[in-house]
């Protein structure tokens, strides 16, 4: 969960530009896998790995290598505590930007 230090509550391990794309798309499936998700959201091999290492390490994701034929392949999943997170930055960026609608008196 987002540390005190972190402006307006938003967990800044998810909101990072390249997670929270990473995070939104697996919350729309039950599982991608490596080459889909690289696709979907534009970044390097390397910098693909990194990211969603840092989200294993955090519980958000899982990863799971296998071979389909003689290729491998990489499934990744989110958690239940991934998947919880996620929607609950999103109600937290909702909440903000009804926030910022508000006239002020």
């Amino acid at each position: 969960m987002p540390g005190p230090e972190e402006p307006l509550g938003i967990d800044r391990l998810i909101h990072e530009p390249s997670r929270l794309a990473i995070l939104t798309v697996l919350s729309s499936v039950k599982e991608a896998d490596f080459v889909f998700l690289q696709r979907a959201v534009k970044l390097t091999n390397g910098n693909l790995s990194s990211h969603l290492s840092k989200l294993e390490a955090a519980g958000l994701v899982t990863m799971e290598k296998r071979f389909v034929g003689k290729k491998p392949n990489t499934g990744v999943a989110l958690t239940k505590l991934g998947r919880d997170r996620i929607a609950q930055h999103w109600k937290q960026l909702d909440e903000l930007r009804t926030f910022s609608f508000k006239p002020v008196n």
